[in-house]
């Protein structure tokens, strides 16, 4: 009797811990869901490519549709999905996606191929001052120069990674990320295995923000290669009566190693940058000056996992740094206008290493107009006009579009 009561207590028992566990997951799963979030992101945009070679003048239009979910948290730990598409709109598909395939050879390129794919799928620890990822996620750093997501192609840049960051005070934050495939703008055509290490920490102070990284990269292939860069930054602003001020100044050094035995290459180059902007009666006034160094002329300072088409002109002369390396002297002003915003922006392109007989680069103007209406969505318009030097051909490009989120 009492061996029956025993068991009979024991499968009371494990049921009712059963229960309790079942109701606790049940609970858990409708807090994530209760509390989970869902978007849409839009973006409608025409672009005309006009080059003076043999290619003929490219011009798309293209629809990119992100949808997207995030769950809400449970014990520290979410969940988000995001799914990317993009399509080519009535038929206007006169442009190439060289690594894809798409009409090589015919017309200048337009990097917007159609595709459909995981943007993002990370699942997300977040506790205090600590918050970590794992899994397919957009990671962007300062202002993308190094570290960013492309966002300006339909087909945005994410990267399958674990990262995590820590705010070790209200002044000082770090970040760490391992990246194990670069999910480039070319749908799944240029994907690249990674081993690459992504070190960052940020210190603000009343005087300004401090940055220090390092950025270890690695292409996972059966050649031996090496992307290593070292540096540090700062930013500043001052408030005047009538104008504000903002400065700043960055360095790097890297070192890039590639093949073995007698086929192997070592070069070393360095970046410089340094800014100063004055705003007043709404107008912001501009002087940036950028070096991206070269190696005796035969390798040039190099940012593969950047957001290249924000730097150095937006007729995209200049993805690549030129073996002579880049000298960038950029004046722009800026405003707003009609309930919107207006950039002009002149480039001034020459080489860093002259002694291949390279020596002038070029110029870019560009010009923009963005305006947000009826609450959720945005226009856009721009030109760039590039104007060749010793190397390279004129080219245009014009973009106009609409998007909206919600």
């Amino acid at each position: 009797m009492n061996s029956s009561r025993n068991f009979g207590m024991k499968i009371l028992a494990t049921s009712v811990i059963t229960l309790i566990g079942t109701s606790a997951m049940a609970d858990d799963i409708h807090t994530a869901l209760s509390d989970a979030t869902a978007w849409a992101d839009l973006n409608l945009r025409y672009e005309s490519v006009e080059q003076d070679n043999a290619l003929e003048d490219a011009s798309a239009l293209t629809l990119r549709t992100r949808l997207g979910f995030s769950s809400g948290s449970v014990n520290g730990f979410s969940f988000t999905a995001e799914v990317e598409d993009s399509r080519i709109v009535l038929g206007q598909d006169e442009f190439t996606v060289g690594p894809t395939g798409f009409n090589v050879g015919e017309y200048s390129v337009i990097a917007d191929p159609e595709t459909t794919e995981v943007d993002q799928a990370f699942i997300q620890y977040k506790a205090d001052n600590f918050t970590a990822k794992v899994g397919r996620q957009v990671i962007t750093l300062d202002d993308h120069r190094f570290v960013g997501h492309v966002g300006w192609r339909q087909d945005r840049q994410t990267f399958d990674a674990v990262s995590a960051k820590y705010a070790v005070s209200e002044n000082l934050s770090l970040f760490y990320s391992y990246l194990y495939k670069r999910n480039r703008i070319f749908a799944e055509a240029a994907d690249l295995d990674s081993k690459d290490h992504i070190l960052h920490a940020t210190y603000t102070s009343k005087i300004g923000k401090f940055v220090g990284y390092a950025y270890l990269l690695e292409i996972d292939s059966d050649t031996d290669n090496a992307l290593d860069t070292y540096g540090v930054s700062y930013d500043g602003k001052t408030k005047g009566e009538k104008v504000n001020w903002a400065y700043g100044a960055e360095f790097a050094t890297q070192s890039s190693e590639s093949g073995a035995g007698e086929a192997a290459t070592d070069f070393d180059a360095s970046y410089l940058n340094a800014y100063l902007a004055a705003s007043f009666s709404g107008v912001t006034a501009k002087v940036d000056y950028e070096i991206l160094g070269s190696d005796d002329g035969q390798y040039g300072f190099s940012t593969p996992l950047a957001t290249l088409h924000k730097f150095n002109g937006w007729t995209d002369q200049f993805l690549g740094t030129p073996a002579q390396g880049l000298k960038d002297l950029k004046f722009s002003l800026s405003g707003g206008l009609a309930g919107g915003k207006w950039l002009l922006a002149y480039h001034d392109f020459t080489a860093d290493d002259s002694s291949n007989g390279v020596d002038d680069l070029g110029s870019e103007i560009n010009v923009q107009y963005t305006k947000k209406f009826a609450g959720k969505y945005n226009f856009g318009i721009k030109y760039g006009t590039y104007d060749a030097g010793d190397i390279k051909v004129d080219a245009n490009r014009f973009w106009m579009w609409v998007g909206t989120r919600f």
